[in-house]
């Protein structure tokens, strides 16, 4: 019984992953300013964390982020997503572990992955462009698409647990 819950776990953990890359390619508006891009691969990452926990939300989070700047034309920040996604579904899945069910504790644990993303995502804009102008330039767009990945994950996790059981 417990090989079949871990392969369903990690089954679930690769769908999401493909979910992830697939949000990322098909909802893409780019920033200029950055070189960067917004799209909808948090809502797989936070949707991952949330229902599967700190180790999957970790690896989906930061394996999407970089499969979908390898497909999406942008290696240079390959390394970048990798970590900051990679931290984003860590920093989710571990509060939001700890969250249960609550709703308003769920809301804190994607908050504090977004902001984590966001300041990741700062930082690496800031280093590959040797000024911290458009690091602050990035944290709009970066809060921008957490917030609508969080929303979404909100609203679908209760939904996908209730069909889990």
């Amino acid at each position: 019984m417990k090989n079949n819950q871990r392969l369903r776990r990690l089954t679930l953990a690769a769908l999401l992953l493909a979910l992830a890359v697939v949000l990322g390619r098909f909802f893409v508006i780019p920033i200029p300013w950055t070189h960067g891009y917004i799209n909808l691969c948090d809502a797989g990452i936070l949707i991952a964390a949330l229902l599967l926990g700190p180790a999957y939300g970790t690896a989906v989070g930061g394996f999407g982020g970089m499969f979908l700047d390898l497909l999406s034309g942008y290696p240079q920040y390959a390394l970048f997503s990798l970590v900051a996604h990679g931290l984003e579904g860590l920093t989710t899945g571990y509060l939001g572990q700890r969250a249960g069910n609550r709703r308003g504790y769920q809301c804190l644990a994607l908050v504090c992955g977004v902001v984590v993303m966001t300041l990741c995502y700062f930082f690496s804009d800031s280093f590959m462009y040797h000024t911290w102008m458009v690091g602050i330039l990035s944290i709009g767009g970066n809060l921008l698409q957490g917030i609508i990945g969080g929303a979404l994950a909100l609203w679908l996790v209760p939904h996908l647990r209730k069909r889990m059981q």
